[in-house]
């Protein structure tokens, strides 16, 4: 009998020992899911409050004024030149650039096209307020005069003026005193026609910066004034214009992008920007055509 009531309390014991564990391993089990799901869902979340924070969302149903003038017709109509790496023709006669990226990404936004036009600089705030255009977007420098003459928005991408010459020569223009005999090709109504009249340098104004660098190349003027962006992009070894180099900087700067005096669309850019940095789109852009970003 003892030998009986021993192996009941045995077998008793074995059972209840089996039950804890398996209840300490779903115990176990369980926590382990909950930890999980509470970790994926508060990636999630945080995932979700972050795109919610930098994502810009744009409902045409609530606009009035130029934004919604655009939304109507359909396109965003940006008034350009020539201007690599902004805005400039490739192998096959369309428009491509950083500015052209970045505007054609703004339209998608809009929901709309974005149909390039090219003006004449100096004419370009008559063709705004003519409403031949919506926005200058040219790699455009933002200075008083743009300031006084239209709503313009943040600035996005860094720049300099910078003297470019034969490379023969740009060794040796290392400040302002060295270069004060030299004639000065510059577009009209451009930042590098300011900065030269500014320093007092003799300047011969030429209808875009193209024609400033051709100037120059075929020897109707010493130097050139014009942008960094385009002076890397057009000249020195392995570009059309390898005998030319940059010399000294003038000036720094920044650009941006120039709406009507009384438009809505500076905001909603402004905010558009925001976004497409946040997302990587603009810096991957930058990276593409070796530009430096405004903060």
């Amino acid at each position: 009998m003892k030998k009986i009531l021993a192996l009941t309390l045995c077998v008793l014991m074995a059972i209840f020992a089996f039950a804890s564990c398996g209840s300490d391993n779903k115990a176990a089990d369980t926590a382990a899911d909950t930890k999980t799901d509470t970790a994926a869902d508060t990636k999630t979340d945080t995932a979700a409050d972050t795109a919610d924070d930098t994502a810009f969302v744009f409902d045409p149903a609530t606009v009035d004024g130029d934004a919604k003038n655009i939304v109507d017709k359909g396109t965003l109509v940006v008034g350009i030149t020539e201007f690599e790496p902004m805005n400039y023709m490739d192998e096959n006669g369309a428009w491509t650039g950083f500015d052209t990226e970045f505007a054609e990404a703004v339209a998608a936004v809009f929901g709309v096209k974005a149909e390039f036009r090219e003006i004449e600089w100096d004419n370009k705030w008559i063709e705004l307020e003519s409403g031949n255009i919506d926005c200058v977007w040219n790699g455009m420098t933002i200075t008083d005069e743009v300031n006084e003459n239209s709503n313009c928005t943040k600035a996005y991408v860094i720049n300099a003026q910078v003297v470019v010459a034969p490379a023969d020569k740009a060794a040796e223009y290392t400040d302002v005193d060295s270069i004060k005999d030299l004639t000065f090709a510059v577009e009209s109504g451009s930042a590098g026609q300011e900065v030269g009249t500014e320093l007092g340098l003799n300047v011969v104004e030429y209808t875009a910066q193209s024609d400033a660098v051709m100037a120059v190349e075929s020897g109707k003027a010493n130097a050139c004034i014009i942008d960094l962006t385009m002076a890397k992009a057009m000249t020195g070894e392995g570009t059309s214009y390898a005998d030319l180099g940059t010399a000294l900087s003038l000036s720094s700067e920044e650009y941006g992008i120039a709406f009507r005096k009384d438009s809505n669309m500076t905001d909603i850019v402004n905010q558009i920007i925001d976004s497409l940095k946040a997302d990587g789109t603009l810096p991957a852009l930058a990276e593409k055509y070796e530009l430096t970003l405004a903060d």
